[in-house]
């Protein structure tokens, strides 16, 4: 699944490979629906109708991503309405595990996300997951979204890396076949982001898994890098 014996650096995806993805997807596909209809006087099913295509339409741009955006475009707090459902915030299954396994071996771990700021930082309260990485980079700060190929050449101007040294976990096909087309050593795909959805089919030439556990006994034998590398 994974060479750890040449991985110094790991970079994480976070929303459906560290978090369930439960919570994004009933944000925006039945929580933002539903206070929508309540705001305009609309049927929720009209709201529906009105929201889905046209955020679909920016799938895989920053727009996609960017609360921002989405609140100025549709009038509403969308910061305020995730926190409304914060309490789906939660880990996958075997992650603080696996975090502490890959600390334990010495490496770094780095959260690169394309979740805005703002969600990130209630995620973050709600789950205390950055206690347990050396840092995180959202891609609002460099400008592109991950599944942009130049944005990894960015990335380096905030978080240094090796580039074939490096692993990157991501729910993410599209993202996935960006940091392999800018030269990232292994990918690792996570075919199982909503634990309230069926798994997805394994890509054709990324290795996957469903949960971080098929990868533990692997990592928990690697011997750790020394300490002044």
């Amino acid at each position: 699944m994974v060479d750890w014996s040449s991985v110094e650096t790991v970079f994480l995806d976070m929303d459906g490979t560290l978090l369930d993805l439960h919570f994004d997807n009933h944000f925006w596909l039945e929580h933002l629906p539903r206070r929508y209809a309540e705001q305009f006087d609309l049927h929720q099913q009209q709201a529906k109708d009105t929201l889905i295509p046209m955020i679909m339409a920016e799938r895989g741009s920053l727009n996609w991503y960017c609360t921002d955006y989405w609140s100025e475009k549709l009038s509403v707090d969308i910061t305020g309405l995730k926190a409304e459902v914060g309490d789906r915030i939660g880990y996958r299954p075997h992650v603080t595990d696996f975090l502490e396994a890959l600390k334990a071996a010495g490496l770094r771990s780095v959260i690169v996300t394309n979740c805005h700021p703002d969600p990130l930082a209630l995620k973050l309260e709600r789950t205390g997951l950055d206690r347990y990485v050396d840092s995180i980079v959202s891609s609002h700060d460099l400008g592109k979204p991950k599944e942009d190929p130049l944005f990894w050449q960015d990335l380096k101007s905030v978080t240094p890396y090796t580039a074939p040294s490096t692993l990157m976990v991501d729910d993410s096909f599209p993202v996935l076949e960006s940091a392999r087309t800018a030269g990232i050593g292994q990918c690792l795909a996570i075919l199982a982001p909503d634990s309230r959805q069926p798994a997805r089919e394994r890509h054709p030439e990324i290795p996957s898994i469903h949960h971080f556990n098929e990868v533990l006994p692997a990592l928990r034998q690697r011997q750790p890098l020394p300490s002044n590398r």
